[in-house]
């Protein structure tokens, strides 16, 4: 159990820490020398949506597993 919570915690602080790192880098949007050294390391708006679409599936699937 401790081994699973360890894991658990670690990917919760890798996400955050990598959040906090990028959230402090120039924006890929961003023009000049700076960007291109700069770039995050995570597309925070791909990420976004592709956590919602799992979130929708996941809802969709339990009210049609729950409805049976």
């Amino acid at each position: 159990m401790q081994t699973f919570f360890g894991m658990i915690l670690g990917a919760l602080l890798l996400g955050f820490g990598v959040y906090i790192y990028d959230s402090m880098q120039t924006s890929s949007v961003a023009n000049g020398e700076v960007a291109a050294t700069h770039r995050t390391i995570v597309n925070w708006d791909v990420a976004k949506a592709d956590w919602d679409a799992l979130r929708d599936r996941a809802h969709k699937d339990w009210v049609r597993i729950s409805s049976k």
